[in-house]
C-alpha cells in the first residue's frame, strides 16, 4: 500500500513509498483509513523542527471504519466508524501518566512521528484510542476530531475561559477557527485576529461566529478591545495558534492585568518575547501539549450537538500519491485544511 513516509532525519526526507498491510497484534484494532488531515506537526517533522522516529508513516488526525480486531478486543465490531487517539504507547508508570497527564509522559510514543500513522491505507492502534462516530459526523469531520480534541484540552480541559468573558484568538487557521467555536460554545465573545493574506479565513472566521474579526496589517485590535471589554482594561484571555512570534508579543499588550494568555500554536523554534509583562501584568500563562481522553470526548460531543463544525474547515483533499502538492498548499496557506485519502487500489 502507498504511504507518504519520513524515512530519515533533517529537512525533507519525505517519500512516498510502498509497504506492506498492517495486522493488529492483541489489543489492537486495524482501520481502514477514509480520511486523515494534515497537520502543522506534519509540516514541522518535513522540516525536521519536529521530533519522529524515521522511517515512519506521517498522520496522526485520522478517521475509518475498523476491519480487523486483534486477540482480546471486545466491544467493538468490524465496519463501524470511528477516530483515533494518537498515543501508541506511554510508560503508564511515572509521575505524568499517573497523574492522568499522558501526553507530558517522557516516554510517549505516538502514530504519525514514532508509529506507522494515517497517510496510508490502514493504521494499527490500541483499543483504548478508539472512539465511534456520531452519526452526524461523516470520515471528513470526523478526521479533524484531534485538532479539536487538541483545542479542548487547552480550553477546557485547562480551564482557560469563561462565560462573559472577552477572547482575542490570533491566527485563523483551523487551530485557531477550532479555538474560536470553542470560546463561543463556553460563552465567550470571541475577538479573532488575522493579516492580510487571510481574507478567506476571516470570512469564514465570521461565518463561524466571530463577533469581531481584526486585520492587524491594516489597524490595531488594542481600540476595539478597549471598547469592547470591561472598564476598557483589556481583553480576559488571549490564545497565540498562529504560532507566529509577533503574534505573541501583540497579545502580551492586548491581555488585561491579572488576564491569561494560552499558548497553542507551534513555532518550530526560539520566538522573542517580553516576558516583562508577565510580571507587570501579573499573567496566567499555560501552554497545551496534544490532549487527554476527557479532552476527546468533550470534541465528539461538540460535533454532535453541533456547535463546533469542522467540515467548513476543509478546503482542499488529494489522494496521497499528491502529498507533495497538498504540502505546498498548506504551507502556502492556500488552504485551511487539507485531507489527504488513500491512494485508489
Amino acid at each position: 500500500m502507498k504511504a507518504v513516509m519520513k524515512v530519515a532525519r533533517g529537512v525533507g526526507h519525505v517519500e512516498l513509498r510502498d509497504i506492506p498491510e498492517p495486522s493488529p497484534a492483541a489489543g489492537q484494532v486495524k482501520i481502514k483509513v477514509q480520511a486523515a488531515g494534515i497537520c502543522g506537526t506534519d509540516l514541522h517533522i518535513y522540516k525536521d523542527e519536529f521530533r519522529s522516529v524515521p522511517p515512519v508513516v506521517l498522520g496522526h488526525e485520522v478517521a475509518g471504519e475498523i476491519v480487523e480486531l486483534g486477540d482480546g478486543v471486545d466491544g467493538l465490531t468490524p465496519g463501524e466508524r470511528v477516530t483515533t487517539e494518537t498515543y501508541f504507547s506511554t510508560c503508564g508508570q511515572c509521575a505524568y501518566c499517573r497523574g492522568g497527564h499522558a501526553n507530558l509522559c517522557l516516554n510517549r510514543r505516538s502514530i504519525g512521528s514514532a508509529v506507522n500513522g494515517g497517510f496510508t491505507n490502514f493504521v494499527v492502534v490500541p483499543v483504548k484510542n478508539i472512539h465511534r462516530l456520531p452519526e452526524n459526523v461523516d470520515f471528513q469531520a470526523g478526521a479533524l476530531t484531534e485538532p479539536l480534541a487538541c483545542v479542548c484540552h487547552a480550553v477546557l480541559t485547562t480551564p482557560s475561559v469563561l462565560p462573559g468573558d472577552v477572547a482575542v484568538i490570533a491566527g485563523p487557521g483551523a487551530i485557531g477557527l477550532l479555538t474560536l467555536q470553542v470560546v463561543k460554545a463556553a460563552g465567550a465573545t470571541a475577538v479573532v485576529l488575522g493579516t492580510n493574506g487571510d481574507e478567506q479565513r476571516t470570512a469564514l472566521a465570521r461565518e463561524l461566529g466571530a463577533d469581531h474579526v481584526v486585520n492587524v496589517s491594516e489597524e490595531n485590535p488594542e481600540s476595539l478591545i478597549q471598547a469592547i471589554t470591561l472598564e476598557g482594561l483589556g481583553a480576559d484571555v488571549v490564545y497565540e495558534c498562529s504560532g507566529a512570534g509577533p503574534a505573541a508579543s501583540q497579545l502580551l499588550t492586548l491581555a488585561r492585568r491579572h488576564g491569561r494568555y494560552v499558548q497553542i500554536g507551534l513555532f518550530g523554534k526560539p520566538v522573542a518575547w517580553d516576558l516583562d509583562q508577565v510580571c507587570y501584568r501579573e499573567l496566567t500563562v499555560t501552554g497545551s501539549n496534544a490532549s487527554v481522553p476527557t479532552a476527546w470526548n468533550r470534541a465528539l460531543q461538540l460535533l454532535e450537538s453541533g456547535k463546533v463544525q469542522t467540515k467548513p474547515l476543509i478546503t482542499a483533499a488529494y489522494e496521497v500519491t499528491d502529498w507533495q502538492k497538498a504540502f505546498e498548499g498548506f504551507e502556502r496557506k492556500t488552504a485551511i485544511k487539507t485531507l489527504l485519502y488513500p491512494a485508489a487500489n
